[in-house]
């Protein structure tokens, strides 16, 4: 039987009534002059009620002071069973709590700051196959958990030497230490972020020139995600040290344009402000008459 159905519909009659032996207590618990009106009584059981009095503390708006009193079957005398500090309908909460590993975004991470991965992780597989044993300085080897679990344990500086001939020892020979390595699923996820940031449907990209896979200032990147992305190194361009589709572009593509040539000016022109004189018709003979030019303007008048 649950303990709703246990529970008395009707407040204990004494209980309900020592609202005074429930405030007490209430301002005991409480800072002075934050417990407030009564506001309600309810019955949590046999001759056991819990009062409500208002809670005046800024800091704690729609909550309430909850007073538990009880009493003994066929006793008169009424005690206090708890107080608490208990939210209402309308208290401001904080949020429900998120792991940190769900709250963690990219950019969060400061100097000095760890962050543990998963031993699970999707986004890892391992680094070679054909040994069942991971390598021992492996976060999930044997040989960690054992440093880990002891009282001193200070796992960052030790290092864990492999057995010699093992794939282990062998692999790391090889250049290939690394216990894990991107799988299929971390590289998906990571090609997906990055041509979301810097792909060939962002508005740059589609007013560029020209793609990323022809521009001068791409260096290309290893392994199969070298067929999709490079680096760019262009210190102008928007993507400058970051991880750019090959088909991406922008206006900084080493083929954008070529500089022209500084425009040479035209050739000054001189113009004269003095005037030339044009005879309005030819010279007569010398016949000892005057030109025409050097006659008075009243006499050209009537001529």
């Amino acid at each position: 039987m649950s303990a709703a159905t246990t529970r008395s519909r009707t407040p204990d009659r004494l209980c309900a009534e020592a609202v005074d032996l429930a405030r007490t207590a209430a301002e005991e618990a409480a800072a002075p002059g934050v417990v407030g009106e009564h506001v309600s009584v309810i019955a949590e059981g046999d001759r056991v009620v819990t009062h409500f009095f208002e809670c005046k503390d800024p800091a704690y708006r729609g909550w309430r002071w909850a007073v538990t009193v009880t009493r003994a079957s066929r006793a008169k005398l009424v005690t206090l069973d708890e107080t608490v500090l208990l939210p209402g309908d309308d208290a401001l909460l904080a949020p429900e709590w998120v792991p940190w590993s769900e709250r963690l975004r990219p950019g969060d991470m400061g100097p000095g700051d760890l962050l543990p991965t998963d031993a699970e992780d999707l986004r890892l597989e391992p680094g070679w196959s054909g040994e069942d044993v991971p390598p021992p300085n492996s976060v999930v080897s044997t040989e960690m958990a054992e440093l880990v679990e002891a009282e001193d344990a200070d796992v960052t500086d030790r290092t864990v030497v492999p057995v010699r001939g093992s794939i282990t020892a062998v692999a790391e020979e090889l250049g290939m230490r690394r216990a894990r390595v991107l799988s299929r699923y971390g590289l998906h996820s990571a090609a997906d972020r990055w041509d979301e940031g810097f792909g060939a449907k962002t508005p740059m990209a589609q007013a560029a020139p020209a793609s990323c896979v022809t521009c001068g200032f791409l260096v290309a990147i290893g392994g199969s995600l070298g067929q999709a992305f490079g680096v760019c190194a262009n210190e102008f361009s928007p993507a400058d040290g970051h991880m750019v589709s090959l088909s991406y572009g922008c206006g900084g593509h080493s083929e954008a344009a070529v500089m022209p040539k500084t425009p040479r000016p035209a050739p000054p022109v001189l113009d004269s402000m003095a005037t030339d004189e044009f005879p309005l018709r030819p010279a007569p003979a010398d016949t000892g008459s005057v030109p025409v030019s050097d006659l008075p303007a009243a006499d050209l008048g009537h001529s």
